[in-house]
C-alpha cells in the first residue's frame, strides 16, 4: 500500500472512530464527555488535508504527516490502558483499530522514505 493510500485509510479510520468515541462530548455541547476525546477526529482530518500534498509526493508534507501521525499512535496508548482497566470492550477494539491504521501508515511512509532513498543513491 503506497503511503498516500495507508494515510487516507488511517484519516478516514480516525474520523470516524474519534467521531463515534467523541459523540457525547459533540453533541452535549461539551457538558458530557471529555474534550480529548476529539483528539483522533482533529488528527483525522488534518491528516485527511494533507494527503493532498503526500499524493503530489511533497517530501515536507509527508514529513509533517509522519510526524503526525507517530504522535497520534503514541497518544492512543493511554485511552487504551484506561479502556483495559475499566474492561470497556467497545473502546478497546476502536482503539485497537486506530493503533493498528495508525501502524499501518507508519510502515508505509518509512518503506516510501526508505525507497526514496535507494533511488537517491
Amino acid at each position: 500500500m503506497n503511503p498516500y493510500k495507508s494515510n487516507l485509510l488511517n484519516s478516514i479510520t480516525l474520523i470516524i472512530l474519534g467521531l463515534w468515541s467523541s459523540s457525547s462530548f459533540l453533541f452535549s455541547c461539551g457538558v458530557e464527555g471529555s474534550m480529548t476525546s476529539t483528539i483522533p477526529l482533529i488528527f483525522g482530518i488534518v491528516l485527511l488535508i494533507l494527503g493532498r500534498g503526500i499524493k503530489a509526493e511533497n517530501k515536507a508534507i509527508a514529513h509533517i504527516a509522519v510526524l503526525l501521525t507517530i504522535l497520534i499512535f503514541l497518544s492512543l496508548f493511554m485511552p487504551l490502558k484506561g479502556a483495559l482497566e475499566r474492561g470497556d470492550n467497545v473502546a478497546m477494539v476502536r482503539l485497537v483499530v486506530m493503533l493498528l491504521t495508525s501502524t499501518a501508515a507508519l510502515y508505509s511512509f518509512i518503506k516510501s522514505f526508505i525507497n526514496a532513498r535507494k533511488q537517491k543513491s
